[in-house]
């Protein structure tokens, strides 16, 4: 549902918008200046006072394709920065060579513009790389290994591991701790250089062995890893370790409100240790950002485990990364969601500090209201039955077809009407007919009658059924002079009104009928295979008749197929000719009832 900007409701407020509007309030980071682009102290001294009120960044590593926790992290932290006359940087969190693609890196840049964010502004384009800033994490290295704050150790990663204790034993310190300040930068030289082998020796903080919080029990800073790096190449055989290069990036871009799920909540006295030590050797610009945690998005009947997520693509439980029941923003995209709709799904789930889960009818919710007044409306018959009108010939004529029409949408006249024939053969779907009806039945039964929406009011007269019992054809009689929107139509009064598509012109159409993938609501979760929790019942394909006005529809196209719900024009095989459809979501959530 698009709002203009000066109609816009204001915001619910959360922890993150109070944190935002002290800052501001205090001037936190008034003073502070900007260089032009990310650099360290210097560089942003020498430049002018930061237009930026703001900012943050969204920093994905590039191993995998965005999912629906990421667009909640994309929509806070773009869309607080836009709110409050700020900046969000994009940036990848790309120190991790073997694991990452270019593949992956465009697939995100697209993702994040597809949900309607931009990393421009003010004449800059605000896209980083974490690699980009390679030199200056070596230099601020060697710094600490100056100031007594890092030293390189040659334990085994198994001694490391055992040295390090638990929450009810302290760490013990690594023989080598004690080395000399010239000899450890040497080492790390050497480490630099290639002069030792992967997994020989690593650089750590020196900080506290003993400490509680066992984050902060020496943590590694640099590992020896020779492996090709998608952006720089071989010029590196030394890799930093995400805790170290994150506050660092975030530094040398002047990050105010540096936003991350709760997991890293533990590693923030190592973030604030680390731009504590810098900011004092006047290495980066102060005062420095800060690191505030919320809660990732828990979402039932989804997997957003990355590696979960590949496992599925590459065992072909689903056709790939935009198959459209993966949570990926690729898949969403392809099922029919719109920008419009994650994002009202992301403000309204809120932001906090605890975890929670989110129900998925709570996603569906939100693409509903977003479609509800946008999507143009259409005739389908999913499970098609033919209806034989039996006397058509004698009241209309033989072979005579009539014109029919109905509003592209209901609530908006100005969108014009779509046309659509009346004849004697139709399309009507199977469970609009029952020999024996139930009780509150008001469909199609031997001797009801039921108006065909927006044609005539038919009497049923009966069916024919093959030789095992099957319904093959429905018969009834049209009563005249009932047409929709003429005068007297409503003089015969019928409680059903169902829909349908005439065999004249209706047209063939591959629908996918996707579901959620899994069956249980917290799939991957307890003792179980999260594989032996897929639902064998999240997709099925059916071909159905839809009215000629959804033959002409475009890939990516919307619609509300009437009574059945939301669909969309798959984006990669539909095609004129040969119209592809995927249900988004029922007209109401009706899972498990």
């Amino acid at each position: 549902m698009t709002v203009p900007a000066d109609k816009e409701l204001p915001k619910p407020s959360n922890f993150l918008r109070q944190v935002i509007e002290r800052d501001l309030e205090q001037g936190t980071y008034a003073q502070r200046r900007w260089g032009g682009s990310p650099g360290d102290a210097a560089n942003h001294l020498a430049g002018e006072p930061d237009p930026a009120r703001i900012r943050t960044r969204f920093p994905p590593e590039p191993n995998g394709y965005l999912h629906v926790g990421h667009a909640k992290s994309i929509c806070l932290n773009f869309g607080l920065a836009r709110e409050y006359g700020g900046v969000c940087h994009m940036r990848f969190d790309d120190t991790n060579p073997e694991k990452e693609d270019v593949e992956y890196v465009n697939s995100i840049l697209d993702a994040v513009q597809w949900l309607g964010f931009s990393w421009d502004a003010n004449g800059t384009s605000h896209l980083y790389h974490a690699s980009d800033y390679f030199d200056f994490m070596y230099r601020a290295a060697e710094y600490l290994i100056e100031a007594g704050l890092a030293y390189v150790d040659e334990q085994s990663a198994e001694e490391m591991r055992v040295n390090r204790g638990d929450f009810g034993k302290p760490g013990v310190d690594s023989p080598f701790r004690s080395r000399s300040i010239d000899e450890n930068l040497q080492r790390f030289r050497d480490m630099r250089d290639g002069k030792l082998p992967d997994g020989a020796a690593v650089l750590r903080a020196k900080i506290d062995m003993a400490s509680p919080n066992i984050n902060m029990r020496d943590p590694a800073l640099y590992r020896i890893r020779r492996a090709t790096h998608h952006n720089t190449g071989d010029k590196w055989c030394i890799y930093p370790m995400y805790t170290y290069a994150h506050p660092i990036e975030d530094a040398l871009e002047n990050i105010t409100h540096s936003l991350c799920t709760l997991e890293f909540e533990d590693q923030r006295p190592f973030y604030d240790w680390l731009l504590d030590a810098l900011g004092e050797g006047g290495l980066t610009n102060q005062p420095h950002p800060r690191q505030y945690e919320f809660a990732r998005l828990n979402l039932t009947y989804v997997i957003t485990s990355k590696r979960k997520l590949k496992q599925l693509v590459d065992e072909k439980h689903v056709s790939g990364w935009d198959d459209p029941r993966m949570p990926t923003i690729v898949g969403l995209r392809r099922r029919g969601y719109t920008p419009e709709s994650l994002q009202l799904f992301c403000e309204r789930i809120g932001v906090t500090k605890s975890d929670s889960w989110i129900d998925y009818s709570t996603l569906e919710q939100a693409l509903r209201d977003d479609l509800d007044p946008k999507a143009a409306r259409g005739m389908a018959v999913l499970d098609p039955l033919k209806l034989v009108i039996t006397n058509w010939d004698a009241v209309m004529g033989a072979g005579a077809l009539d014109d029919c029409s109905a509003p592209v949408h209901p609530h908006q006249p100005e969108r014009g009407r779509r046309e659509f024939k009346f004849g004697r053969e139709l399309w009507i779907e199977r469970t609009d007919y029952e020999e024996v009806p139930p009780k509150g039945y008001n469909r199609l039964f031997p001797g009801n009658k039921v108006r065909l929406k927006y044609g005539y009011v038919i009497e049923c007269k009966g069916a024919t059924k093959d030789a095992n019992g099957n319904v093959t054809e429905v018969q009834a009689e049209l009563i005249p002079d009932t047409k929709s929107g003429t005068p007297g139509s409503d003089k015969v009064k019928v409680k059903g009104v169902i829909t349908w598509v005439a065999a004249a012109d209706g047209v063939p159409a591959e629908v996918r009928m996707y579901d959620r993938l899994f069956s249980v609501p917290q799939p991957g979760t307890g003792d179980k295979d999260f594989l032996e929790e897929i639902n064998p019942d999240s997709l099925r394909v059916v071909t159905a008749y839809v009215e000629p006005s959804l033959a002409h529809a475009k890939g990516d196209d919307r619609f509300q197929f009437e009574r059945h719900g939301y669909f969309v024009a798959d984006r990669v095989e539909h095609r004129e000719g040969k119209p592809v459809f995927n249900r988004v979501a029922g007209m109401k959530d009706s899972w498990g009832k």
